[in-house]
């Protein structure tokens, strides 16, 4: 069956559930999602794409890591290129033209790749209450980077006790089969009237990846990892509530697998990968209709990246460091401006400092070292201002959303390459949209957004290998652009619900990398980066979900996605092929289990930087079908948690990957809770 088939089929599925839906009674209570506008909303009638993933699901499933939670996310494609990586793709984009927020704040820094990336592993499953992503917009809302759509992460947040004191906590042990995975996690939580308060801590030993039938153990690829994360919640007055919070999470000795078992490396690695965020946030709810609430965030955050690599030919053992540190302030304001209007507005400011240095370290006589220029200017620093203001409209069936946000932008590099730098890019966007709600369960609407990337230090200041290249650095860069065109309908009803979206997006001024022709460094092609490439991608996604009893339901997506490049005719890189889900789960009582098919088919559009690209293979990826298990049980105090992945030890690889899926395995979790 070809992929225009199973559109059609799943087309002509939408259609007929909303003709049979005028005779059935419909439901009003829907899944609250908070990213598309900063305020909750309910999930059927906001007028963009939108999923989820929730502490349940999280706890049903136990994903190894927060990007593989991601997987089973219709729209979500998520590529690994290392064990220790995982970047999202959302409509056809990942790296730093996608945006990660966690708990409102930016993940995304100015040392942000283009292309996959590892960041989103940086974030500690167990510390999660939800994932929201929206899809073609964000750059409103958020600011830069988000041209594919915005991913943000909740952490779990604490609530106050009005009755009496309360005191709580859990123990987690899980183990994987071939010593894929041995991880342990604690918490505790105390909550009353006026304070609440919670602490984590979470070690993990991650053994090298097992592959399917062929594969076998991919080494090296494992890696350990340990993180802590607190909160306080104080009611400084009844309407007033003051939230302290810090996270911390650190990997050591992150294996590159491809480059190892492909490059000729003797050691190649990420040591360490570290991640640290301390904030405070006042929530005033106010008691006039222009201040409604008000919201302020005040952030400090901290990237470390560590890399040591040797090839086996070298007596040089060259080991990089960046360390990035981000102060955040955010002020936002919600309005109750009628019963019909609502707004939020507000400012944001970041501002980064980077550091960067690079050694090679002689192992043969004395083990001289050579400090040199790091993979970046050191000292370097980015400055972004924005003023937004978002509003809604609710006007009979018809729903009307729009914004509006201003960023201005201060770059300073002070290079030996370059020298003074100093640019100060600017970027105007909107959104807007519509939708019309013809009852309470069919709604369709359609929407405008304009986004944004600005140039990151990344961007302007690199010196060095980059995956398979050389970059050298290049400063007369202006920020990237998109438009993205989307029609949707939701259907809502007691026994079955779903979605159907199209959409379109035009790509302009991409920043890409060009190459410098005859220019070779340590046997790697030279590339420079440049504002030269126009683009588009389209595509069509679709989920369902049927409950037919109580205790059973069904869902499951696909999602469609076309990326051509206009100006050099041919693929965009790395385009997700088409892929999905389909899944049913039964519950009762203190059991749950879930069957799980996950699939994708094969990618054979392939752009020149996929075809020299070692992680794919000659004539694009294989598509794969892999089927999971999973198993709950609550007996008293203490939950068991059971999987069985790829039932038929498929071996296979998503995308544009560095390493193969996990192979037949089973893992085993225990959760105490008192």
């Amino acid at each position: 069956m070809t992929k225009y088939n199973i559109l059609i089929i799943l087309l002509a599925f939408s259609i007929y559930a909303k003709g049979q839906a005028d005779s059935m009674t419909v439901i009003s209570i829907q899944e609250v999602i908070i990213t598309s506008q900063r305020v909750p909303q309910k999930e059927a009638v906001i007028p963009y794409s939108v999923t989820s993933i929730g502490r349940k699901e999280m706890d049903n499933f136990n994903p190894r890591t927060t990007p593989e939670a991601l997987m089973s996310t219709n729209g979500v494609f998520v590529q690994k290129t290392n064990h220790g990586g995982g970047s999202p793709y959302i409509r056809g984009l990942t790296g730093n033209q996608t945006l990660l927020l966690i708990d409102g704040i930016r993940l995304n820094n100015s040392i942000y790749r283009y292309g996959p990336n590892q960041y989103l592993n940086t974030i500690d499953p167990f510390s999660i209450d939800k994932i929201e992503v929206v899809k073609g917009t964000g750059s409103v809302q958020y600011g830069s980077d988000a041209i594919g759509g915005a991913l943000q992460v909740f952490t779990k947040e604490l609530v106050l006790n009005k009755e009496s004191k309360e005191f709580h906590g859990n123990v987690l042990g899980k183990y994987m089969t071939g010593d894929m995975e041995k991880t342990g996690r604690a918490e505790l939580q105390y909550s009353s009237q006026k304070l609440a308060a919670f602490v984590g801590g979470t070690y993990r030993d991650f053994g090298d990846l097992i592959g399917g039938r062929n594969t076998g153990k991919q080494s090296p690829s494992g890696y350990n990892e340990y993180a802590f994360d607190s909160k306080i919640a104080l009611a400084l007055k009844d309407n007033i509530q003051l939230t302290l919070a810090n996270q911390f999470l650190r990997q050591e000795h992150v294996p590159v697998y491809h480059k190892v078992k492909l490059e000729n490396y003797m050691l190649n690695e990420f040591d360490p990968q570290q991640r640290m965020l301390t904030y405070a946030r006042l929530k005033i709810q106010g008691r006039q209709k222009l201040f409604n609430q008000v919201k302020l965030i005040a952030s400090w955050q901290q990237g470390i990246e560590g890399r040591s690599f040797q090839k086996n030919s070298s007596s040089t053992l060259t080991r990089e460091r960046d360390e990035i540190n981000t102060l955040g302030f955010t002020a936002d304001v919600s309005s109750r401006l009628s019963n019909k209007w609502t707004a939020n507005s507000g400012i944001e400011i970041y501002h980064d400092q980077v550091g960067s240095t690079k050694a090679d370290i002689s192992d043969s006589g004395n083990g001289s070292s050579t400090t040199k220029r790091g993979l970046y200017p050191d000292d370097s620093k980015y400055s972004s201002y924005s003023i937004y203001t978002l509003h809604r409209l609710d006007w009979g069936n018809w729903i009307f959303d729009g914004g509006v946000r201003f960023n201005a932008f201060q770059i300073n590099i002070s290079d030996a390459t370059l020298g003074e730098v100093k640019i100060s890019p600017e970027a105007l966007v909107f959104n807007a949209s519509a939708m019309y709600n013809f009852s309470q369960a069919h709604h369709v609407y359609t929407t405008f957004s304009s986004g944004f990337r600005a140039p990151n230090i990344d961007d302007m200041g690199t010196l060095g290998i980059v995956d398979f290249r050389y970059e050298v650095p290049a400063y007369d860069l202006k920020p990237e652009k998109s438009q993205n065109y989307e029609l949707g309908y939701k259907l809502s009803l007691p026994k079955f619900s779903g979605t159907v979206a199209a959409y379109y997006m035009d790509l302009n001024q991409l920043i890409t990398r060009v190459k410098v022709d005859g220019q070779m460094i340590d046997g790697y092609q030279v590339y420079k980066k440049e504002n030269v490439e126009e683009a588009y991608i389209q595509g069509l996604e679709t989920t369902a979900k049927w409950k037919p009893l109580s205790a059973f339901e069904i869902n499951g997506g696909v999602s469609y996605t076309y990326g051509q490049s206009i100006t050099k005719n041919e693929p965009l890189r790395r385009i997700p092929p088409l892929n999905g889900r389909l899944a049913g789960t039964y519950s009762v009582k203190k059991f749950v289990t879930t069957a799980e098919f996950l699939f994708a088919s094969k990618q054979d559009r392939l752009a020149a930087g996929d075809k020299s690209d070692n992680r794919i293979p000659a004539g694009g990826t294989p598509g794969w079908q892999v089927v999971n298990l999973f198993a709950g049980y609550q007996l008293a105090s203490v939950k068991f948690n059971l999987g069985l992945q790829n039932l038929f030890n498929e071996d296979y690889r998503t995308h544009g990957s560095g390493i193969n899926g996990v192979g037949r395995s089973t893992f085993l979790s225990i959760n105490y809770a008192f």
